[in-house]
């Protein structure tokens, strides 16, 4: 007999490792499998999932249904799996499989060891969109106005993010992706649209944002010419504490606007770069996207 409770736009996902692939120094892609992802909604861009980490000698799991999260939290924290943010790259409903890239750090944090660690076989549980949900599903921020030229840029963290909206973009979109990587042979190999030109940008070594914030900083010259006369933003543009708070600023889908801007990765990277934007080149705070995916020295809670 069907069920008649409603369903909600996220549920938890009960997933194992299928495939791993080394697609660069940093990166792996880890194919999902699972009995039910065939209900796994494929919104595309940038659309954001929670991945559920196996403790030590444990499976990723969390706990199901509307309330999971708070049922999480009750739990003592030796039986609470370490919960992180990554972007789905693809979804095969047929199959049914989801793709996942992750980043290699060098922090030994908990994603990175088990991602150095992950094998075929590996269970864990993934909170993710619900196709039988007939509406929006949240998590998407990439909602640019129609016709407006696009700036995407971000670091090794944003990357699966920006791969998946330009692929997803329509032929005709145009401007530009700034992607900064650790290491040269981290430029990924993507398809776009011919008028959105893709630069992959590598620290080689230096620190987070030594390459994005002068790339940006010269697009936004050479897209925006003239500076924004003083006074000029619309509205106070309130500075966030990145150490105490979260940088997340993303606006409703407003009218046709010349420029969009969509900025993610280092909370203080990002920081800065929305400054330049908004007070020293006049970008309309209704048309662009900040959002800090991580803070330097500082764990996702």
């Amino acid at each position: 007999m069907p069920s008649t409770l409603p369903v909600a736009p996220w549920r938890v996902f009960t997933v194992e490792v299928r495939a791993l692939r080394r697609l660069s120094p940093s990166f792996l892609r880890v194919t999902f499998t699972g009995p039910d992802l065939d209900r796994f909604a494929d919104n595309g861009y940038d659309q954001r999932i929670k991945l559920a980490l196996p403790l030590p000698g444990t499976v990723g799991e969390l706990p199901d249904g509307a309330d999971w999260y708070r049922r999480w939290r009750e739990l003592p924290v030796d039986r609470r799996c370490p919960i992180r943010t990554y972007t789905v790259r693809a979804v095969r409903r047929q199959v049914p499989e989801v793709d996942v890239d992750l980043v290699l750090h060098g922090d030994g944090g908990p994603a990175t060891r088990w991602a150095r660690r992950a094998r075929v076989g590996d269970q864990l549980a993934v909170v993710g969109p619900d196709a039988g949900y007939d509406g929006p599903h949240g998590g998407l921020e990439f909602r640019p106005p129609r016709g407006a030229t696009l700036l995407l840029a971000g670091d090794e963290t944003a990357a699966p993010a920006i791969c998946g909206i330009l692929e997803r973009l329509p032929a005709e979109a145009r401007g530009h992706a700034l992607i900064e990587v650790p290491d040269p042979a981290d430029a990924l190999p993507l398809a776009g649209p011919p008028g959105v030109a893709v630069t992959w940008l590598a620290r080689a070594g230096q620190g987070h944002g030594s390459r994005l914030v002068p790339a940006v900083t010269a697009l936004a010259a050479e897209l925006l010419p003239v500076p924004a006369p003083a006074g000029a933003a619309p509205g106070p543009l309130t500075d966030v504490d990145v150490d105490r708070e979260i940088l997340w600023e993303v606006p409703a889908p407003a009218g046709p606007a010349p420029l969009y801007a969509w900025l993610a990765g280092e909370a203080g990277v990002i920081r800065g770069l929305r400054r330049h934007l908004v007070t020293e080149r006049g970008v309309d705070r209704g048309a662009v996207a900040f959002m800090g995916y991580w803070r330097l020295g500082r764990a996702e809670s």
